[in-house]
């Protein structure tokens, strides 16, 4: 008896501690501090987005690098002429890469069409990883060179081109804004997902901006190495490349008028260049991982869904609408010099004044000196967090007319060793006024346009306006080199000129027109958006609002970006109220006729 009590009172003790048990797991937990918890979810969600910046910037690189150096070994490889004999014979190499330019500088003419209809459709991320993808198909169709082969490559390159710098400029623009709310997660505004206030998210466009285009400048000294370890040691020295040069500089016509026809002092293996573009094809391919997993999406998946609702055929014509933006207008100058100075870098300086007195091993360095300067002083656009906004673009203009002027009037003689430190300092400042250009222009877009509706078609104009100006380059290749460097000057007056002006027209709050984005559309059964193109509408109300209304997609704005419009806020708001009553009567009559 005594020992069935006891083992009563064993079972009694662990039905109880089991018990307190499952009552301390289920009851409130004393330790828990829900704060201290979503300060950690919030400080977790920041470290991603610094996570996706990165990535983005380190993918964006290392694909364009590879790009840049397989395409710089491929046309010095094919301009000798012994080796296109031994190595193709009669295959007309020279038409093929002739035809590959044209394919990669042409064909982002007509990128303005397509653009904004491919970022909406795959998405901000899918757009870049498909693009990343595009560049490293250009690497493997190396192994085989043949028409069929490289040329479809640079056109793809050539589609590629716009969308992918497109949906980067607006990815990092997007996660400047992510940023802000996650900092700021406790304010009304953001918890109820209302539009930011204007200006508060400069501070992370401005230091994101610069940490992205801190790496992409690095692409050009990437883009040197397959030159620096593997090319270098094949070519000719300058006294054989350059025989036949006798103008360089100012006075120079074309690219290098009589440089030698063989300028490889031996011809590389097979199997060596097969190990090189083996090297290219996996850093391509860490490029698209590191897109396709570190890289978070720009958007909520309910966010895409609303931004590809507004219609294929608005999502056409926004990147024409917003051209009628008097800013964006001001501002086209400057995308053309964007794209002039930076070509004209690679080729015009490094070839006409670089290559043309130093010879053809000297290239890399230049390249290399430019890329260091340019990604160095991207980080200065970070002033802009003390300085005026026109300050870091206007002070990048100056130092390039400055420049511009010294090259106007320069004509080095070939050959003298005292050219090489200058030509460098030259370069070093042409990355100086590069960076300022190129990080200027990406905040001041991402400043004025901080609706994220449109920042794609934004972003996307700007690159076409570049690759327009690139396609000009391309067309002026055999220009005298003055008539090069006086397009430029006189763009480069223009575009300051311009841009102040709109500074200008901005502080006298000088009303700008900018179209209204069309809310989503969405068929769903007893669900209504209750937006001025609702189906509720009756049609006194659309009467009355065409009255107010300029006939088309557009709104006047004075001073500030989403502030008045033709229609006050008083008619706005009773549409609305009785668009809701209007639809709230029609489902009392549904119900009771059910019933």
């Amino acid at each position: 008896m005594t020992c069935l009590t006891t083992q009563h009172f064993i079972v009694l003790n662990m039905m109880l501690s089991a018990l307190l048990q499952i009552d301390d797991f289920l009851g409130p937990n004393q330790n828990y501090n829900e704060e201290e918890e979503e300060r950690k979810y919030f400080r977790r969600k920041r470290l991603a987005v610094i996570k996706n910046v990165l990535s983005a910037s380190i993918g964006s690189m290392l694909i364009y690098g590879v790009y840049l150096g397989l395409l710089q070994m491929q046309l010095i490889l094919h301009y000798d002429e012994t080796y296109r004999e031994v190595k193709y014979g009669n295959l007309g190499l020279q038409d093929i890469d002739d035809k590959m330019l044209m394919g990669i500088n042409v064909t982002p003419v007509v990128a303005l069409l397509y653009t904004p209809v491919l970022i909406r459709f795959l998405g901000t991320k899918w757009m870049m990883f498909l693009a990343a993808g595009i560049y490293a198909l250009f690497v493997s169709t190396n192994y085989w060179e043949r028409y069929y082969t490289l040329v479809p490559s640079a056109v793809a390159i050539g589609v590629a081109i716009v969308p992918f710098w497109a949906s980067m400029g607006n990815y990092i623009t997007r996660m400047a804004q992510k940023y802000y709310e996650f900092v700021n997660y406790k304010q009304e505004n953001v918890q109820e997902q209302r539009p930011l206030p204007k200006g508060a998210c400069h501070r992370y466009i401005i230091i994101f901006n610069s940490v992205f285009y801190f790496f992409f400048h690095l692409s050009f000294v990437c883009a040197e190495m397959p030159m620096v370890f593997f090319l270098k040691s094949y070519l000719s020295n300058g006294n054989h490349t350059l025989f036949g040069v006798k103008n360089c500089g100012a006075n120079s016509v074309g690219m290098i008028e009589g440089l030698n026809k063989t300028i490889l002092s031996s011809l590389p293996r097979s199997i060596s260049l097969i190990e090189v573009e083996s090297v290219l094809m996996g850093v391509a391919f860490i490029s698209m991982l590191m897109i396709l997993i570190l890289c978070g999406s720009a958007y909520q998946p309910t966010e895409e869904i609303d931004l590809r609702s507004i219609g294929w055929g608005n999502i056409f014509q926004l990147p024409f609408k917003h051209m009628r933006d008097y800013r964006l207008r001001h501002l086209f100058p400057f995308f053309i010099y964007s794209g002039f100075e930076v070509l004209f870098a690679c080729t015009g300086f490094a070839l006409g004044y670089g290559v043309c007195v130093l010879g053809l091993e000297s290239f890399s360095n230049i390249i290399i000196t430019f890329g260091l300067s340019a990604s160095v002083f991207s980080l200065l656009s970070v002033s802009l967090l003390r300085l005026r906004r026109h300050v870091i673009l206007l002070s990048g203009a100056l130092v390039h007319v400055i420049l511009i002027i010294i090259l106007f009037i320069w004509s080095p003689s070939r050959g003298k060793a005292l050219n090489e430190p200058f030509i460098l300092i030259l370069a070093a400042l042409w990355g100086l006024g590069s960076a300022l250009n190129k990080t200027g222009l990406s905040t001041l877009l991402g400043m004025l346009y901080e609706d994220k509706e449109r920042q794609d078609f934004i972003f996307t104009i700007y690159h076409w306006w570049q690759a327009m100006a690139i396609f000009v380059v391309y067309l002026w290749a055999g220009l005298p080199m003055k008539a090069k460097l006086s397009i430029m000057l006189v763009t480069l007056i223009i575009s300051s000129l311009s841009y102040w002006w709109m500074e200008r027209r901005l502080a006298q709050r000088d009303p700008f027109r900018i179209p209204r984005i069309p809310r989503p559309k969405h068929k769903v059964k007893g669900y209504r958006y209750m937006e001025e193109e609702n189906s509720d509408e009756s049609d006194s109300e659309k009467d009355g609002e065409k009255e107010g209304d300029d006939g088309d997609t557009s709104s006047l704005v004075g001073g500030e970006e989403g502030g008045g419009g033709l229609e006050g806020q008083d008619g706005h708001k009773r549409r609305k109220v009785a668009a809701y009553e209007q639809a709230q009567e029609t489902e009392e009559q549904e119900e009771a006729a059910v019933a």
